[in-house]
């Protein structure tokens, strides 16, 4: 794992990625802070922070594009499936550098704080856990764009679709407005979301039979309850979604400087959870 870490590391920054990513991120956040924190003299860097998370929508893409769709389309894939090394610890290796490279501003970010604090006042304590957590989020986007890159064998259409759900969750909230609040309306939202997940079950075993034994648990168990009782259902699709508007953990610290303990470990669950997916997608396309 640490040779392919070393070797994605130094890929990124030979290739001028990395420091293209570094760059602009710090460049933007500069911008940001001379103008809120140094010029009118607002004391907490979080809600400077919170102006530079459209930096992620662009950069997350173009760092976790080629991670493996472009090891697919150059067929150098094969030499990393028949690797004497884990599948495992091939994905983490590539996951750790591209988490190098976000974290490398995020390091740089904490000196602003103390800059701050030079000028006037500053609230320390707050300003390094949004730097955490905003590390943090970029982690999940990281995970997000690998497992989408593992999907395809074209870095263009990675970059897209990565780019495509970024900038559906950093709109998440003004989406879930238009979200049916009726209990049959959360009902058919909540069979079409597991629909999905049994669509993509499908996907990786090929069993049809498994899939749909799967799919009419999930119509006939839904429907049962919203006949027995319906009142489950109300609002439920808005409270399920919800928890997927990643940002809020973080402008909860910028707004309120309150710190969600549960949203942090929603994020280490999510990026957990695609790194895993992305081990499964690269260990079906080996054995099939």
């Amino acid at each position: 794992m640490r040779a392919i870490y070393k070797r994605e590391l130094r890929s990124y920054f030979q290739s001028m990625t990395g420091c293209v990513f570094v760059a602009f991120l710090v460049i933007i956040t500069g911008i940001y802070f001379t103008a809120y924190n140094l010029n009118m003299g607002y004391p907490y860097f979080s809600y400077t922070l919170s102006g530079s998370l459209i930096v992620f929508l662009v950069g997350i893409p173009l760092i976790t594009m080629k991670s493996f769709s472009e090891e697919r389309k150059n067929k150098t894939d094969q030499l990393l499936l028949t690797a004497p090394v884990s599948l495992t610890k091939i994905v983490l290796g590539k996951y750790f550098a591209m988490v190098t490279v976000v974290a490398i501003p995020n390091l740089i970010f904490c000196l602003f704080p103390v800059i701050i604090q030079m000028s006037g006042v500053a609230y320390l304590k707050s300003d390094y856990i949004s730097i955490l957590v905003f590390f943090l989020l970029g982690c999940v986007y990281l995970a997000i764009g690998m497992f989408l890159s593992a999907l395809t064998e074209s870095p263009m259409i990675a970059y897209i679709s990565t780019f495509g759900i970024l900038l559906v969750l950093y709109l998440w909230d003004g989406i879930l407005g238009f979200l049916p609040s009726s209990a049959s309306g959360c009902m058919v939202g909540i069979i079409l979301l597991l629909s999905l997940v049994v669509l993509y079950i499908w996907r990786m075993t090929s069993n049809w039979f498994l899939s749909a034994v799967l799919e009419a648990i999930v119509v006939i168990g839904n429907v049962a309850v919203y006949f027995i009782k319906s009142s489950v259902y109300e609002n439920l699709l808005s409270t399920i979604l919800g928890r997927l508007a990643l940002d809020n953990v973080f402008t909860g610290i910028t707004t309120n400087q309150i710190v969600d303990v549960s949203g942090i470990v929603l994020y280490l669950s999510i990026a957990a959870m695609f790194v895993f997916l992305t081990v499964q997608v690269i260990q079906k396309r080996r054995w099939s």
